[in-house]
């Protein structure tokens, strides 16, 4: 999971790539019907389409000459689970992260 949510990390910190997830919730798109909403060339669309199939954020499927691009959920709900997992009291790591930040405080 830690290789899978790095990844999925580091693309969602672009904001275009933001978008064009905000995009496929309607619905599978074409790279094209990606492309068309957006101000950047197709190219620079493209880059972001193969950064969030890498990221594994979505799921391609070839209909014919077109590939259709929608969003691949299961991971959605697997990064959800990772960030929630942080927040759950009693990690050892936690305890000795405030512990390290109450010396350099005091």
């Amino acid at each position: 999971m830690a290789a899978t949510s790095n990844s999925a990390f580091r693309a969602l910190a672009d904001q275009t790539r933001r978008d064009i997830l905000v995009l496929l919730r309607s619905g599978p798109h074409t790279s094209g019907e990606i492309a068309a909403q957006f101000d950047s060339s197709w190219p620079t669309i493209s880059r972001h389409l193969s950064v969030l199939k890498e990221a594994d954020l979505v799921q391609t499927e070839r209909r014919g000459q077109e590939i259709y691009y929608e969003l691949n959920t299961s991971v959605f709900q697997d990064l959800v689970q990772h960030l929630m997992s942080w927040t759950k009291p009693g990690r050892s790591r936690s305890r000795g992260l405030a512990r390290k930040t109450a010396k350099q405080e005091g």
